[in-house]
């Protein structure tokens, strides 16, 4: 039997911080599809090099440099792993500003499905969560609903090295949960 191709991952942060807690749970993400799954390959994509929308910036059809490499990146995954923390009950504006630049025609989120991972002060940034669970709806993105993630950033012990990167194994492992549920949802909606 032949085996199947990876399903290909575009994981998002929507933290610009250095040491983002939230950039910390993808970098875990990806260690753990490389060390300990199958067939499933996240590849981080950078959003900090996209300009604010302005469609002004779209000049015959066509989008500056940066946006153009961002949505073929998009349009090649078969599903999206976001990262954020909660500004404002939202998500943030340099990962509000990507989805807008990927929601142009033709929109590159369609059909796809997807997953969203918090680190946050507390527990309160569910709101960012289910803002873009509300946003994925219009732009035809599919979130699985389970596992959640929200992180606690601060509580003891440390869940976080000083780095940024993910050191609690319990929280790695609902990581994994995740991206297991995240596979699977996807071969589902790639079956359809």
């Amino acid at each position: 039997m032949e085996a199947k191709p990876p399903i290909k991952v575009a994981a998002l942060c929507g933290s610009l911080r250095k040491r983002s807690y939230n950039c910390g749970l993808l970098r875990s993400a990806i260690e753990l599809s490389k060390e300990s799954m199958e067939g499933v390959e996240i590849e981080y994509i950078d959003i900090s090099p996209l300009p604010m929308l302005n469609t002004d910036l779209e000049v015959n059809g066509t989008f500056p440099t940066a946006v153009q490499a961002f949505r073929t990146k998009i349009l090649e995954a078969d599903s999206i792993l976001f990262a954020s923390p909660e500004y404002n009950y939202s998500v943030t504006a340099p990962l509000k500003n990507a989805i807008d630049w990927g929601s142009r025609p033709p929109n590159v989120w369609a059909d796809k499905a997807a997953a969203v991972v918090t680190a946050a002060y507390d527990l309160s940034a569910g709101g960012a969560q289910y803002h873009l669970r509300q946003i994925g709806v219009y732009i035809d993105l599919h979130f699985i609903n389970k596992p959640e993630i929200f992180v606690n950033a601060y509580q003891t012990p440390a869940k976080f090295d000083r780095d940024g990167n993910l050191i609690d194994e319990a929280v790695k492992e609902k990581l994994k949960e995740l991206l297991l549920a995240l596979q699977a949802f996807t071969l589902q909606l790639k079956a359809t």
